[in-house]
């Protein structure tokens, strides 16, 4: 109870504090991120959380499912169809380049052997919707560009899964995981998108019918009933439970945008809270021993994975597009490590494998410093866009002019 205690006031200073973060650097996630730390036994002492403790590993799996199922409502398909090549250049080319230069700096600054290195580089490669979300969500933001980051984020935890399955068997699992193999390993994908698509068509198609449907108070359920289900499936199947949270959302929205209207109100709060639980447990892994663990090399390599080789490897992605030099350097920036990394850092630690610790350690500090530096730079980053109609700016006032003897109204007109 007392981690319920702690979360409640957390939650509490969070809302009174959100009007002064929205408009400037300080940030409700680092609040609970700080929380976190604050009552673990690295400081107060008022919770005990280690890596291995089953909360841990729920919570981060919850907020991820919850955040890529809304994030996928975000997604429209028509717009996708007509711009679909950015986000394939980002996953494309962008993903599989920060993928290797993780690698490498892990394994010349860090020390770690190849496998390891390749497998914190799969760990770290794909960038977090639910920090991601906070510049997609936010209009000043041109809508190529949020479309870009959404997707990106979106479907990247999902790519990035069997890459660093394979690796951990290939560096030694010593519980459970050796037995992964690519058909293995692709059945579980396509599952998770078998599911991920099957499931909303199924409901759906039992709305249809006559005799069935919700009542206009309880259908922002509907979708929350089809999330869970989904959720408690693939666990059940063992099939990729991210893939099926983001395919979900997004064909819920293609084929019924009541209910996704319905359900985005409760579906957002949800997500939230889900991603501050899970930011205030991963708080409590954050304690003084964790980051002393870590070697002046391992803080280069934090620093470089945030600073260079994400913006380098998504500019490269991006050269020859039709974004302008300003939206490239935000796609570039805006490469958070988050919920996906931790559940991927998990299981890296969980499994056994003989540098799996000083992995663990690595990944678990640039996660810190990432989720820092993303979630505090959103408001300044979406400020340079002056985009005054879809920030909510009003628009100037109607000029009376009088032609042929009538008054007539007109209105600047905005691109």
């Amino acid at each position: 109870m007392v981690l319920v205690a702690v979360f409640g006031a957390a939650l509490l200073v969070a809302v009174l504090l959100s009007g002064l973060a929205a408009r400037t650097v300080l940030s409700t996630s680092f609040l609970f991120l700080v929380g976190g730390a604050l009552v673990s036994d690295g400081f107060l002492g008022l919770i005990h959380i280690t890596p291995d403790s089953e909360i841990v590993a729920v919570t981060a799996d919850l907020a991820l499912f919850a955040v890529l199922f809304t994030d996928g409502m975000h997604v429209s398909f028509p717009k996708l169809k007509e711009n679909w090549k950015n986000p394939a250049r980002a996953l494309g080319l962008g993903m599989p380049l920060a993928f290797l230069g993780m690698a490498l700096i892990t394994h010349y600054l860090v020390g770690l052997d190849w496998t390891t290195s390749f497998l914190v580089g799969a760990v770290l490669a794909p960038t977090d919707p639910v920090f991601a979300s906070a510049i997609v969500g936010r209009k000043e933001v041109p809508a190529k560009l949020r479309q870009l980051l959404n997707v990106e984020s979106g479907i990247n935890d999902g790519l990035a899964l069997p890459v660093v399955l394979l690796l951990i068997a290939a560096a030694g699992p010593s519980s459970g995981h050796a037995e992964a193999s690519f058909g293995k390993i692709s059945l579980e994908l396509g599952l998770g998108l078998a599911f991920g698509v099957g499931l909303p068509l199924l409901v759906n198609g039992l709305v249809r019918f006559k005799l069935l449907g919700a009542e206009p108070k309880l259908q922002p359920l509907l979708p929350l009933a089809t999330g869970i289900t989904l959720y408690g499936a693939c666990h059940l199947t063992h099939a990729n439970p991210y893939l099926a949270a983001f395919s979900a959302g997004a064909v819920l929205t293609a084929v019924s945008p009541e209910a996704k209207a319905a359900f985005e109100p409760l579906g957002e709060a949800l997500s939230e809270l889900a991603k501050f639980a899970a930011l205030l447990v991963f708080g409590a892994l954050l304690t003084p021993q964790l980051f002393g663990d870590l070697t002046f090399g391992g803080y280069v390599a934090v620093f470089l994975a945030i600073v260079l080789i994400r913006p380098a490897s998504m500019l490269i992605s991006l050269i020859g597009t039709r974004f302008d030099r300003r939206e490239k350097l935000v796609a570039a920036w805006f490469g958070p490590k988050g919920f996906a990394s931790v559940v991927y850092g998990l299981l890296v630690l969980q499994a056994g494998i003989p540098q799996g610790e000083q992995a663990y350690t690595l990944i678990a500090v640039c996660i810190a410093f990432s989720i820092i530096a993303h979630s505090s730079t959103d408001v300044p980053i979406a400020r340079i866009f002056d985009v005054e109609d879809l920030a909510g700016i009003a628009e100037p006032q109607s000029v009376s002019v009088s032609a042929a003897g009538n008054t007539q109204d007109v209105r600047d007109r905005q691109a």
